[in-house]
């Protein structure tokens, strides 16, 4: 009896209670603050007036990666667009004068030949450690100068770019071809920026090309030149030369 009581006041005042909040408003739940994230997200670069953009296209990024980014990642985007651009360029001469000079050029005693993506494997050893050291010091140099120092920065800057850097700017200039004027400083970023994605394109054909029949680009070309058209042009240049120096010539 006194179990049937307890259960006949509990069901008591939950009736009670359903029917005195009836026709009230309900209170509304007291709500959470959501703990406070530190995204660290800036964006005050405006993409649009950087260098390199120019008409009639302007802002190219069919992707929108630039939306999506900050600042940091903004100048990470443009950095690597300016080193990339610059390894091609690199890579395009190499690629050109490297198959022109085959078999004639002094260094090695011209053991170096054939198209430009076997010539690497035909180098000494000591060469290829020579140009990692070469590039692991410039890219040392390079970081340096653009990251904050990981020593004696903070948590929150650790990794990131400086945002006095100037993307690309490795402090080497010898001959002096930097302006002072920003407009004209713009306009020589520009036509870097310019000419490194050409070159990219350029490089990414030839090595597209000779990975295809593993001939050369000058190869290829000169194959494709009309019949006597090649000896021609080398009978001018020869023409152009002093004899004394013709007999040297390989060709």
């Amino acid at each position: 009896m006194k179990l049937f009581a307890v259960i006949n006041a509990l069901l008591a005042t939950s009736t009670v209670s359903a029917f005195g909040s009836f026709g009230k408003k309900a209170k509304a739940p007291a709500k959470v603050a959501a703990p406070a994230v530190a995204t660290g997200f800036q964006k005050t670069i405006v993409v649009e007036d950087l260098p390199g953009v120019l008409p009639p296209i302007g802002f190219f990024d069919p992707l929108g990666l630039a939306a999506k980014a900050d600042d940091n990642l903004i100048r990470k985007y443009r950095e690597a667009e300016l080193t990339h651009g610059r390894i091609a360029m690199i890579a395009t001469l190499g690629f050109l004068g490297g198959e022109l000079v085959t078999g004639v050029t002094p260094i090695l005693d011209g053991s170096i030949k054939g198209a430009g993506i076997l010539q690497p494997a035909q180098l000494p050893a000591p060469w290829i450690i020579i140009f990692a050291v070469t590039t692991f010091a410039i890219e040392t140099a390079r970081v340096q100068r653009a990251i904050y120092d990981p020593t004696s920065c903070t948590e929150e800057q650790f990794g990131k770019y400086r945002p006095d850097y100037i993307p690309g700017d490795l402090g080497f200039d010898p001959l002096g071809l930097k302006p002072d004027d920003p407009e004209q400083f713009k306009r020589k970023q520009t036509k870097e920026l310019q000419n490194g994605r050409l070159a990219m394109l350029a490089a990414s054909g030839f090595l597209a090309q000779e990975l295809s029949d593993k001939k050369g680009i000058v190869e290829s070309l000169v194959d494709r030149l009309p019949a006597g058209l090649v000896d021609g042009l080398v009978d001018s240049v020869k023409e152009l030369i002093p004899e004394d120096i013709v007999g040297l010539l390989p060709f």
